[in-house]
């Protein structure tokens, strides 16, 4: 598999690219993911595949990510919840 590095500027937009990073990151779902991986697994090197303890990472970071988000959810919602009970609103 051919490894692409990124390339950074240093004439100071690399505050803009992490915003615009963060933006495209929050709009990025399982699909999305399920998609980057299939595509990585057609276009690897048969020769060279890829480690499956790298495989296996990526799995277990996807889904410790989902698994924050939907806490994340969660605690929004009861935080509204009980602020409707309070009278305030969050």
């Amino acid at each position: 598999m051919t490894t692409v590095s990124g390339t950074s500027s240093t004439n100071g937009t690399s505050s803009s690219s992490s915003t615009s990073t963060t933006s495209a990151f929050n709009k990025l779902g399982a699909t999305d993911f399920l998609k980057l991986l299939t595509a990585q697994l057609n276009h690897q090197d048969p020769t060279q595949p890829v480690d499956n303890t790298q495989m296996v990472a990526q799995l277990a970071q996807f889904s410790s990510l989902a698994a924050a988000n939907q806490t994340n959810t969660q605690l929004s919602t009861i935080s509204d919840q009980i602020g409707k009970l309070g009278g305030t609103t969050a």
